[in-house]
Protein backbone atom coordinates (compact mmCIF):
# COMPACT_ATOMS: atom_id res chain seq x y z
CA UNK A 1 0.00 0.00 0.00
CA UNK A 2 2.89 2.39 0.74
CA UNK A 3 4.06 2.20 -2.89
CA UNK A 4 0.53 2.99 -4.09
CA UNK A 5 0.31 5.96 -1.74
CA UNK A 6 3.59 7.34 -3.06
CA UNK A 7 2.39 6.80 -6.62
CA UNK A 8 -1.10 8.25 -6.33
CA UNK A 9 -0.80 10.90 -3.60
CA UNK A 10 -1.10 13.85 -5.97
CA UNK A 11 -3.26 17.00 -5.91
CA UNK A 12 -6.77 16.32 -7.18
CA UNK A 13 -10.42 17.41 -6.92
CA UNK A 14 -13.00 15.89 -4.58
CA UNK A 15 -15.52 15.87 -7.43
CA UNK A 16 -18.53 17.42 -5.78
CA UNK A 17 -19.03 18.80 -9.29
CA UNK A 18 -17.85 18.26 -12.83
CA UNK A 19 -16.36 20.39 -14.23
CA UNK A 20 -14.69 21.36 -10.95
CA UNK A 21 -14.96 24.97 -9.75
CA UNK A 22 -11.50 26.18 -10.94
CA UNK A 23 -12.62 25.62 -14.54
CA UNK A 24 -15.78 27.73 -14.27
CA UNK A 25 -16.09 31.13 -15.93
CA UNK A 26 -16.15 34.50 -14.17
CA UNK A 27 -15.82 37.49 -16.50
CA UNK A 28 -17.68 35.88 -19.40
CA UNK A 29 -20.27 33.92 -17.41
CA UNK A 30 -23.73 34.79 -18.73
CA UNK A 31 -26.44 34.85 -16.08
CA UNK A 32 -29.20 34.43 -18.67
CA UNK A 33 -27.75 31.07 -19.71
CA UNK A 34 -27.68 29.98 -16.08
CA UNK A 35 -31.33 30.99 -15.60
CA UNK A 36 -32.26 29.19 -18.80
CA UNK A 37 -30.60 25.98 -17.58
CA UNK A 38 -32.33 26.35 -14.21
CA UNK A 39 -35.79 26.80 -15.72
CA UNK A 40 -35.22 23.79 -17.99
CA UNK A 41 -34.23 21.56 -15.06
CA UNK A 42 -37.02 22.93 -12.85
CA UNK A 43 -39.66 21.99 -15.44
CA UNK A 44 -38.23 18.46 -15.59
CA UNK A 45 -37.86 17.77 -11.88
CA UNK A 46 -40.19 19.93 -9.76
CA UNK A 47 -43.42 17.94 -9.99
CA UNK A 48 -41.77 14.53 -9.75
CA UNK A 49 -38.77 14.95 -7.44
CA UNK A 50 -38.95 18.50 -6.15
CA UNK A 51 -35.94 20.77 -5.62
CA UNK A 52 -33.23 21.09 -2.99
CA UNK A 53 -32.19 24.20 -1.09
CA UNK A 54 -28.79 24.76 0.48
CA UNK A 55 -28.59 27.80 2.77
CA UNK A 56 -25.14 29.09 3.74
CA UNK A 57 -24.98 30.76 7.16
CA UNK A 58 -21.39 32.06 7.33
CA UNK A 59 -21.01 33.43 10.84
CA UNK A 60 -18.83 31.83 13.52
CA UNK A 61 -17.81 33.16 16.92
CA UNK A 62 -14.26 31.82 16.60
CA UNK A 63 -11.97 30.59 13.81
CA UNK A 64 -11.24 26.87 13.46
CA UNK A 65 -7.87 26.76 11.74
CA UNK A 66 -8.56 23.53 9.79
CA UNK A 67 -11.68 24.95 8.14
CA UNK A 68 -11.83 25.69 4.42
CA UNK A 69 -15.40 27.05 4.39
CA UNK A 70 -16.46 30.62 3.68
CA UNK A 71 -17.05 32.24 7.06
CA UNK A 72 -17.16 35.53 8.97
CA UNK A 73 -15.85 35.64 12.54
CA UNK A 74 -17.85 37.81 14.94
CA UNK A 75 -19.54 37.75 18.31
CA UNK A 76 -22.00 40.45 17.21
CA UNK A 77 -25.36 38.71 16.83
CA UNK A 78 -26.96 41.85 15.45
CA UNK A 79 -25.78 40.55 12.06
CA UNK A 80 -28.41 37.80 12.10
CA UNK A 81 -31.53 39.59 10.92
CA UNK A 82 -30.01 41.62 8.04
CA UNK A 83 -28.52 38.44 6.67
CA UNK A 84 -31.80 36.51 6.98
CA UNK A 85 -33.66 39.32 5.22
CA UNK A 86 -31.14 39.14 2.37
CA UNK A 87 -31.55 35.36 2.12
CA UNK A 88 -35.33 35.70 1.89
CA UNK A 89 -35.00 38.34 -0.81
CA UNK A 90 -32.60 36.12 -2.75
CA UNK A 91 -35.11 33.27 -2.53
CA UNK A 92 -37.88 35.55 -3.82
CA UNK A 93 -35.69 36.46 -6.82
CA UNK A 94 -35.25 32.81 -7.68
CA UNK A 95 -38.91 31.95 -7.08
CA UNK A 96 -39.87 34.69 -9.55
CA UNK A 97 -38.31 32.69 -12.40
CA UNK A 98 -40.58 29.67 -11.91
CA UNK A 99 -43.96 29.18 -13.58
CA UNK A 100 -45.29 26.97 -10.81
CA UNK A 101 -44.97 26.69 -7.05
CA UNK A 102 -41.67 25.08 -6.03
CA UNK A 103 -41.93 21.68 -4.35
CA UNK A 104 -39.08 21.33 -1.87
CA UNK A 105 -37.67 17.87 -1.19
CA UNK A 106 -34.58 18.89 0.76
CA UNK A 107 -33.26 21.78 2.84
CA UNK A 108 -29.80 21.86 4.37
CA UNK A 109 -28.41 24.58 6.63
CA UNK A 110 -24.63 24.79 6.40
CA UNK A 111 -21.87 27.22 7.23
CA UNK A 112 -20.06 28.69 8.98
CA UNK A 113 -22.04 27.82 12.05
CA UNK A 114 -25.82 27.64 11.50
CA UNK A 115 -26.35 27.47 15.26
CA UNK A 116 -24.63 30.85 15.58
CA UNK A 117 -28.13 32.09 14.70
CA UNK A 118 -30.77 31.99 17.42
CA UNK A 119 -33.60 29.48 17.17
CA UNK A 120 -36.00 32.40 16.62
CA UNK A 121 -33.90 33.79 13.75
CA UNK A 122 -33.76 30.38 12.08
CA UNK A 123 -37.51 30.04 12.47
CA UNK A 124 -38.06 33.39 10.73
CA UNK A 125 -35.81 32.31 7.86
CA UNK A 126 -37.41 28.93 7.39
CA UNK A 127 -41.01 30.07 7.68
CA UNK A 128 -40.24 32.82 5.16
CA UNK A 129 -39.33 30.08 2.69
CA UNK A 130 -41.77 27.35 3.71
CA UNK A 131 -44.75 29.70 3.40
CA UNK A 132 -43.98 30.08 -0.33
CA UNK A 133 -43.48 26.41 -1.28
CA UNK A 134 -45.05 22.98 -1.13
CA UNK A 135 -43.22 20.00 0.35
CA UNK A 136 -42.67 16.62 -1.26
CA UNK A 137 -44.10 13.68 0.63
CA UNK A 138 -40.65 12.39 1.62
CA UNK A 139 -38.84 15.71 2.25
CA UNK A 140 -35.69 15.77 4.36
CA UNK A 141 -34.46 18.80 6.31
CA UNK A 142 -31.00 18.75 7.90
CA UNK A 143 -28.56 21.13 9.54
CA UNK A 144 -25.03 21.34 10.86
CA UNK A 145 -24.84 21.92 14.59
CA UNK A 146 -21.82 23.06 16.60
CA UNK A 147 -21.81 21.03 19.86
CA UNK A 148 -20.55 24.03 21.82
CA UNK A 149 -23.46 26.32 20.97
CA UNK A 150 -26.33 24.11 19.82
CA UNK A 151 -29.04 24.45 22.45
CA UNK A 152 -32.01 22.28 23.28
CA UNK A 153 -34.06 25.20 21.94
CA UNK A 154 -32.30 25.01 18.57
CA UNK A 155 -32.96 21.30 18.29
CA UNK A 156 -36.60 21.54 19.38
CA UNK A 157 -37.44 24.52 17.15
CA UNK A 158 -35.91 22.95 14.06
CA UNK A 159 -37.58 19.63 14.82
CA UNK A 160 -40.92 21.41 15.04
CA UNK A 161 -40.21 22.91 11.60
CA UNK A 162 -39.67 19.46 10.08
CA UNK A 163 -35.95 18.78 10.60
CA UNK A 164 -35.11 15.16 11.29
CA UNK A 165 -31.39 14.99 10.54
CA UNK A 166 -28.57 16.79 12.32
CA UNK A 167 -24.82 16.65 11.80
CA UNK A 168 -22.44 17.57 14.61
CA UNK A 169 -18.87 18.62 13.87
CA UNK A 170 -16.57 16.63 16.15
CA UNK A 171 -13.23 16.55 14.26
CA UNK A 172 -11.06 15.06 17.04
CA UNK A 173 -11.13 14.68 20.83
CA UNK A 174 -7.37 14.89 21.41
CA UNK A 175 -6.74 18.11 23.40
CA UNK A 176 -3.43 18.74 21.58
CA UNK A 177 -5.13 18.50 18.19
CA UNK A 178 -8.05 20.62 19.41
CA UNK A 179 -5.67 23.36 20.53
CA UNK A 180 -3.85 23.32 17.18
CA UNK A 181 -7.07 23.65 15.17
CA UNK A 182 -8.60 26.10 17.67
CA UNK A 183 -11.61 23.88 18.29
CA UNK A 184 -11.81 23.19 22.03
CA UNK A 185 -14.79 20.88 22.32
CA UNK A 186 -15.17 18.42 25.20
CA UNK A 187 -16.71 15.01 24.63
CA UNK A 188 -19.42 15.87 27.14
CA UNK A 189 -20.72 18.63 24.87
CA UNK A 190 -21.07 16.19 21.98
CA UNK A 191 -22.74 13.59 24.18
CA UNK A 192 -25.20 16.17 25.50
CA UNK A 193 -26.40 17.39 22.08
CA UNK A 194 -26.52 13.81 20.75
CA UNK A 195 -28.70 12.73 23.69
CA UNK A 196 -30.92 15.79 23.28
CA UNK A 197 -31.40 14.99 19.60
CA UNK A 198 -32.50 11.45 20.38
CA UNK A 199 -34.78 12.64 23.16
CA UNK A 200 -36.50 15.11 20.82
CA UNK A 201 -36.92 12.52 18.07
CA UNK A 202 -34.29 13.09 15.35
CA UNK A 203 -34.02 9.89 13.33
CA UNK A 204 -30.61 10.53 11.74
CA UNK A 205 -27.75 11.87 13.82
CA UNK A 206 -24.37 12.26 12.18
CA UNK A 207 -20.90 13.01 13.56
CA UNK A 208 -18.20 14.54 11.38
CA UNK A 209 -14.59 13.50 12.06
CA UNK A 210 -11.42 14.59 10.26
CA UNK A 211 -8.18 12.66 9.77
CA UNK A 212 -4.86 14.18 8.76
CA UNK A 213 -5.05 17.06 11.23
CA UNK A 214 -1.90 18.48 12.85
CA UNK A 215 -0.43 16.37 15.66
CA UNK A 216 -2.85 13.49 15.09
CA UNK A 217 -1.51 10.12 16.19
CA UNK A 218 -2.87 6.62 15.88
CA UNK A 219 -3.63 6.37 19.59
CA UNK A 220 -5.56 9.64 19.47
CA UNK A 221 -7.68 8.68 16.47
CA UNK A 222 -8.52 5.36 18.13
CA UNK A 223 -9.65 7.18 21.26
CA UNK A 224 -11.75 9.62 19.21
CA UNK A 225 -13.43 6.82 17.28
CA UNK A 226 -14.10 4.71 20.36
CA UNK A 227 -15.80 7.71 21.98
CA UNK A 228 -17.79 8.28 18.79
CA UNK A 229 -18.90 4.67 18.54
CA UNK A 230 -20.05 4.81 22.17
CA UNK A 231 -22.61 7.46 21.15
CA UNK A 232 -23.73 5.35 18.14
CA UNK A 233 -24.53 8.08 15.61
CA UNK A 234 -26.59 6.80 12.66
CA UNK A 235 -24.19 8.22 10.11
CA UNK A 236 -20.52 9.21 10.12
CA UNK A 237 -18.34 11.38 7.93
CA UNK A 238 -14.62 10.71 8.15
CA UNK A 239 -13.10 13.44 6.04
CA UNK A 240 -9.55 13.83 4.83
CA UNK A 241 -8.15 17.17 5.96
CA UNK A 242 -7.55 19.31 2.88
CA UNK A 243 -4.43 21.35 3.52
CA UNK A 244 -4.52 24.27 1.08
CA UNK A 245 -3.30 27.35 3.04
CA UNK A 246 -2.36 29.12 -0.20
CA UNK A 247 -6.09 29.15 -1.05
CA UNK A 248 -7.61 29.59 2.39
CA UNK A 249 -5.42 32.36 3.74
CA UNK A 250 -3.98 32.51 7.21
CA UNK A 251 -6.67 30.27 8.68
CA UNK A 252 -4.69 27.14 7.79
CA UNK A 253 -1.32 28.57 8.77
CA UNK A 254 -1.64 28.11 12.52
CA UNK A 255 0.76 25.16 12.39
CA UNK A 256 3.71 23.97 10.34
CA UNK A 257 3.72 21.51 7.45
CA UNK A 258 5.83 19.13 9.53
CA UNK A 259 3.09 19.07 12.20
CA UNK A 260 0.82 17.21 9.77
CA UNK A 261 0.84 13.38 9.59
CA UNK A 262 2.87 11.87 6.76
CA UNK A 263 0.93 10.46 3.81
CA UNK A 264 1.53 6.93 5.08
CA UNK A 265 0.40 7.74 8.63
CA UNK A 266 -2.59 9.65 7.30
CA UNK A 267 -3.70 6.60 5.35
CA UNK A 268 -3.16 4.42 8.43
CA UNK A 269 -5.38 6.77 10.44
CA UNK A 270 -8.15 6.29 7.89
CA UNK A 271 -7.82 2.53 7.59
CA UNK A 272 -7.75 2.13 11.37
CA UNK A 273 -10.88 4.26 11.66
CA UNK A 274 -12.62 2.38 8.87
CA UNK A 275 -11.88 -0.98 10.50
CA UNK A 276 -13.19 0.23 13.86
CA UNK A 277 -16.36 1.59 12.24
CA UNK A 278 -17.00 -1.63 10.35
CA UNK A 279 -16.49 -3.75 13.49
CA UNK A 280 -19.12 -1.54 15.16
CA UNK A 281 -21.64 -2.27 12.39
CA UNK A 282 -21.11 0.68 10.04
CA UNK A 283 -20.78 0.25 6.29
CA UNK A 284 -18.53 2.39 4.12
CA UNK A 285 -20.64 4.46 1.71
CA UNK A 286 -18.86 6.01 -1.25
CA UNK A 287 -15.94 8.17 -0.11
CA UNK A 288 -15.49 9.40 3.49
CA UNK A 289 -18.96 8.27 4.67
CA UNK A 290 -20.27 5.44 6.86
CA UNK A 291 -23.80 4.51 7.90
CA UNK A 292 -25.65 2.00 10.05
CA UNK A 293 -28.08 -0.36 8.28
CA UNK A 294 -31.12 1.59 9.49
CA UNK A 295 -30.03 4.91 7.92
CA UNK A 296 -31.48 6.18 4.63
CA UNK A 297 -28.00 6.59 3.17
CA UNK A 298 -27.27 2.90 3.72
CA UNK A 299 -30.47 1.95 1.87
CA UNK A 300 -29.77 4.43 -0.95
CA UNK A 301 -26.27 3.03 -1.45
CA UNK A 302 -27.62 -0.51 -1.61
CA UNK A 303 -30.21 0.52 -4.21
CA UNK A 304 -27.66 2.57 -6.21
CA UNK A 305 -29.70 5.70 -5.52
CA UNK A 306 -27.00 7.87 -3.96
CA UNK A 307 -26.33 11.29 -5.43
CA UNK A 308 -23.38 13.61 -4.81
CA UNK A 309 -23.36 17.40 -4.95
CA UNK A 310 -21.97 20.34 -3.02
CA UNK A 311 -23.67 19.08 0.14
CA UNK A 312 -21.72 15.83 -0.21
CA UNK A 313 -23.59 12.53 -0.54
CA UNK A 314 -27.37 12.81 -0.53
CA UNK A 315 -30.35 10.54 -1.10
CA UNK A 316 -32.16 13.25 -3.08
CA UNK A 317 -32.35 12.69 -6.85
CA UNK A 318 -33.58 16.13 -7.93
CA UNK A 319 -31.81 17.95 -10.76
CA UNK A 320 -32.17 21.34 -9.05
CA UNK A 321 -30.14 22.54 -6.08
CA UNK A 322 -30.49 26.24 -5.30
CA UNK A 323 -27.82 27.69 -3.05
CA UNK A 324 -28.75 30.75 -1.02
CA UNK A 325 -26.30 33.00 0.78
CA UNK A 326 -22.78 34.27 0.35
CA UNK A 327 -20.49 31.80 -1.56
CA UNK A 328 -23.34 29.29 -2.10
CA UNK A 329 -23.35 27.16 -5.23
CA UNK A 330 -26.43 26.26 -7.27
CA UNK A 331 -26.73 23.28 -9.61
CA UNK A 332 -29.26 22.78 -12.41
CA UNK A 333 -27.56 19.59 -13.70
CA UNK A 334 -27.00 21.49 -16.96
CA UNK A 335 -25.13 24.31 -15.26
CA UNK A 336 -23.55 25.65 -12.06
CA UNK A 337 -23.59 29.12 -10.53
CA UNK A 338 -21.70 30.43 -7.51
CA UNK A 339 -22.57 33.45 -5.41
CA UNK A 340 -20.01 36.07 -4.53
CA UNK A 341 -17.82 35.25 -1.54
CA UNK A 342 -17.73 38.92 -0.52
CA UNK A 343 -20.45 39.66 2.03
CA UNK A 344 -20.65 43.39 1.25
CA UNK A 345 -20.98 42.64 -2.46
CA UNK A 346 -23.62 40.03 -1.67
CA UNK A 347 -25.72 42.62 0.17
CA UNK A 348 -25.21 45.20 -2.58
CA UNK A 349 -26.36 42.84 -5.33
CA UNK A 350 -29.38 41.65 -3.35
CA UNK A 351 -30.38 45.25 -2.58
CA UNK A 352 -30.17 45.99 -6.31
CA UNK A 353 -32.55 43.06 -7.01
CA UNK A 354 -29.75 41.09 -8.65
CA UNK A 355 -28.93 37.44 -8.15
CA UNK A 356 -25.53 37.52 -6.38
CA UNK A 357 -24.05 35.11 -8.93
CA UNK A 358 -20.50 35.92 -10.09
CA UNK A 359 -19.18 32.64 -11.48
CA UNK A 360 -20.47 29.51 -13.15
CA UNK A 361 -20.41 27.05 -15.99
CA UNK A 362 -22.91 25.73 -18.53
CA UNK A 363 -22.16 22.09 -19.31
CA UNK A 364 -21.45 20.92 -22.85
CA UNK A 365 -22.71 17.55 -24.13
CA UNK A 366 -19.26 16.11 -23.39
CA UNK A 367 -19.36 17.59 -19.86
CA UNK A 368 -22.72 15.91 -19.19
CA UNK A 369 -21.38 12.49 -20.19
CA UNK A 370 -18.28 12.91 -18.03
CA UNK A 371 -20.30 14.24 -15.11
CA UNK A 372 -22.51 11.13 -15.15
CA UNK A 373 -19.47 8.84 -15.33
CA UNK A 374 -17.76 10.49 -12.36
CA UNK A 375 -21.00 10.45 -10.34
CA UNK A 376 -21.38 6.73 -10.99
CA UNK A 377 -17.86 6.07 -9.75
CA UNK A 378 -18.25 8.26 -6.65
CA UNK A 379 -21.71 6.93 -5.74
CA UNK A 380 -21.88 3.38 -7.10
CA UNK A 381 -18.20 2.41 -7.35
CA UNK A 382 -18.83 1.33 -10.92
CA UNK A 383 -19.51 2.82 -14.34
CA UNK A 384 -20.45 1.60 -17.79
CA UNK A 385 -18.28 3.02 -20.54
CA UNK A 386 -20.17 2.94 -23.82
CA UNK A 387 -18.27 2.74 -27.08
CA UNK A 388 -19.44 6.23 -28.05
CA UNK A 389 -17.96 7.60 -24.82
CA UNK A 390 -14.52 6.25 -25.73
CA UNK A 391 -14.28 8.31 -28.90
CA UNK A 392 -12.28 11.33 -27.78
CA UNK A 393 -8.88 12.78 -28.48
CA UNK A 394 -7.22 11.50 -25.30
CA UNK A 395 -8.57 7.94 -25.61
CA UNK A 396 -5.11 6.33 -25.61
CA UNK A 397 -4.04 8.21 -22.45
CA UNK A 398 -7.32 7.24 -20.78
CA UNK A 399 -6.94 3.56 -21.64
CA UNK A 400 -3.35 3.55 -20.40
CA UNK A 401 -4.53 4.94 -17.06
CA UNK A 402 -7.28 2.31 -16.83
CA UNK A 403 -4.76 -0.45 -17.53
CA UNK A 404 -2.45 0.98 -14.86
CA UNK A 405 -5.26 1.09 -12.27
CA UNK A 406 -6.21 -2.48 -13.13
CA UNK A 407 -2.60 -3.67 -12.83
CA UNK A 408 -2.43 -2.04 -9.38
CA UNK A 409 -5.60 -3.85 -8.33
CA UNK A 410 -7.69 -0.66 -8.00
CA UNK A 411 -10.39 -1.64 -10.49
CA UNK A 412 -11.62 -4.42 -12.75
CA UNK A 413 -12.63 -3.97 -16.37
CA UNK A 414 -15.15 -6.46 -17.75
CA UNK A 415 -16.23 -5.50 -21.23
CA UNK A 416 -17.65 -1.99 -20.92
CA UNK A 417 -18.03 -2.22 -17.14
CA UNK A 418 -15.56 -0.73 -14.68
CA UNK A 419 -15.84 -1.81 -11.05
CA UNK A 420 -13.78 -0.24 -8.25
CA UNK A 421 -12.20 -2.87 -6.01
CA UNK A 422 -11.98 -2.77 -2.24
CA UNK A 423 -8.37 -1.58 -2.54
CA UNK A 424 -9.45 1.02 -5.10
CA UNK A 425 -11.83 2.78 -2.71
CA UNK A 426 -8.81 4.58 -1.23
CA UNK A 427 -8.06 6.04 -4.67
CA UNK A 428 -11.50 7.07 -5.92
CA UNK A 429 -10.37 10.61 -6.62
CA UNK A 430 -7.49 9.35 -8.76
CA UNK A 431 -9.80 7.10 -10.79
CA UNK A 432 -12.19 10.00 -11.37
CA UNK A 433 -9.27 12.18 -12.51
CA UNK A 434 -8.69 9.74 -15.39
CA UNK A 435 -12.20 10.54 -16.67
CA UNK A 436 -11.67 14.29 -16.29
CA UNK A 437 -11.14 15.57 -19.85
CA UNK A 438 -9.66 18.84 -18.60
CA UNK A 439 -7.03 17.01 -16.60
CA UNK A 440 -6.28 14.67 -19.49
CA UNK A 441 -5.75 17.73 -21.65
CA UNK A 442 -3.27 19.14 -19.16
CA UNK A 443 -5.54 21.98 -18.06
CA UNK A 444 -4.90 21.58 -14.36
CA UNK A 445 -3.18 23.59 -11.71
CA UNK A 446 -1.77 21.54 -8.84
CA UNK A 447 -2.11 24.26 -6.26
CA UNK A 448 -5.87 24.38 -6.74
CA UNK A 449 -6.37 21.04 -5.00
CA UNK A 450 -5.43 19.11 -1.87
CA UNK A 451 -3.62 15.77 -2.02
CA UNK A 452 -5.79 12.77 -2.93
CA UNK A 453 -4.56 10.43 -0.17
Amino acid sequence: MQNLIEKYNVPGPRYTSYPTVPYWQTADFKEELWIGSLKKAFSQTNSEKGISLYIHLPYCESLCTFCGCNKRITKNHAVEMPYIQALLKEWSLYAGYFDEKPIVSEIHLGGGTPTFFSAESLEKLLLGILNTVSLSKDFEFSFEGHPNNTTFGHLQKLYDLGFRRVSFGVQDYDPIVQKAIHRIQPFEHVRKVTDWSREIGYDSISHDLVYGLPFQKLSGIIDTIEKTIALKPDRLSFYSYAHVPWLKGNGQRGYREEDLPSAVLKRELYETGRDLFEKAGYSEIGMDHFALPGDKMFAAAGNQQLHRNFMGYTTSQTKVLIGLGVSSISDSWYGFAQNTKDLDKYYAMINANQLPVVKGHILSDEDLVTRKQILDIMCNLSVQINEDDRDFEEKNVFMEKMADFEADGLLKMTGNNLIVTEKGKAFLRNICMAFDKRMLRGKSEERLFSKTV
